[in-house]
């Protein structure tokens, strides 16, 4: 995701690259340009924070791997908000105050103290349910309950840090705590946020959070991109939340991470469904598209999140300091 973000500001006559943090030791020092597979550029990749802080730069594109736990960005994403620079980040702060009163109004206070403002920017959390369902759900009369499901296909991820830490794949289920381990409170945490956001958009009181996660085992070894996911491990997730108002369930968020795309719950379903039990009730059923490139590896997804991300960055630049909403 970062490098496909890092590719779109480069190859965007308007944007300028001024500056790159990398958390890969092998990348420091390198070409912004040979990172992203593009022509020199002049900018050299850096470890060093304090150097990222030095910069006079706009806006930083935020592009770091999950965190655990959720939060463990906020103290780098703090300096750089105090130092001046707004910062759109695709791993967090989409909105943040479904995290609690007192955290949101911690991250607002070091935007108000740099006069810069903070974005949480991505296709979801923060486009399918945020903008997308939101939409859906303004037809109906009555809307009893709204449910938005993604299925991602992550056999192509080639980051084995990523699928088998950050995504749990490979896992020994007998390990793992679905209500309050490190995975489910990443994901809870995450996926708090777009229920949340839906329901301020659809003028919904939640009065509490509930999780549904749940895990699907491989019945054979997967080879995969990133490596093999042995029988009897994780070889998907869901990672569910519910928003609840006086009681009922009202708004339902679920994101399946699947490394097998032939088990029955997950073949031919859609990239996304929006359904809307109401009146009317509505089902909307959308994928996303590979790029015709030949050769080309990126998938869709990133493209749609750096098509966010950039389309983001001049309406946070003239935003007033704060968090932003979108």
């Amino acid at each position: 995701m970062g490098k496909t973000c890092l590719r779109a500001v480069l190859d965007a006559p308007d944007l300028e690259l001024v500056g790159l943090y990398v958390y890969s030791p092998a990348k420091a020092g390198v070409d912004a340009g040979e990172i992203a597979r593009r022509p020199t550029s002049g900018v050299l990749a850096t470890r060093s924070i304090d150097a990222i802080l030095a910069l006079d730069a706009d806006v930083v594109l935020h592009c770091p791997m999950l965190a655990s736990p959720y939060d463990g960005h906020d103290a780098e994403v703090k300096r750089l908000l105090e130092s001046g620079k707004n910062v759109i980040s695709i791993n967090n702060y989409f909105h943040p105050w479904a995290l609690g009163a007192a955290y949101a109004q911690d991250l607002e206070a070091s935007a108000r103290k740099g006069g810069a403002t903070l974005a949480g920017v991505g296709v979801n959390p923060g486009w399918v349910a945020e903008k997308v369902a939101a939409a859906v759900a303004g037809i109906s009369l009555r809307l009893d309950h709204i449910a938005t499901r993604e299925v991602i296909d992550c056999s192509g991820v080639p980051n084995a840090a990523y699928v088998f830490g950050a995504l749990g794949m490979g896992a020994d289920p007998a390990g793992l705590d679905l209500k309050d381990g490190p995975l489910a409170r990443t994901f809870t945490a995450m996926y708090a946020q777009p229920v949340a956001a839906l329901a301020r958009k659809l003028g919904i009181e939640l009065d509490a959070l509930e999780v549904d996660h749940a895990v699907m085992l491989a019945d054979h070894d997967l080879d995969v991109r990133a490596g093999v996911v042995r029988a009897g491990t994780v070889a998907a997730t869901t990672w569910r939340v519910h928003g609840l108002s006086d009681g009922v369930r009202r708004i339902t968020h679920a994101v399946n991470w699947v490394m097998d795309m032939s088990l029955p719950a997950f073949a031919g379903k859609p990239h996304w469904e929006i359904e809307v039990t109401g009146l009317p009730g509505v089902r909307l059923s959308m994928d996303l598209t590979e790029a015709a490139e030949p050769g080309v590896r990126t998938r869709p997804e990133q493209y749609a999140l750096a098509g966010m991300v950039l389309a983001a960055i001049p309406q946070v630049v003239a935003a007033p300091p704060g968090l932003w909403r979108g």
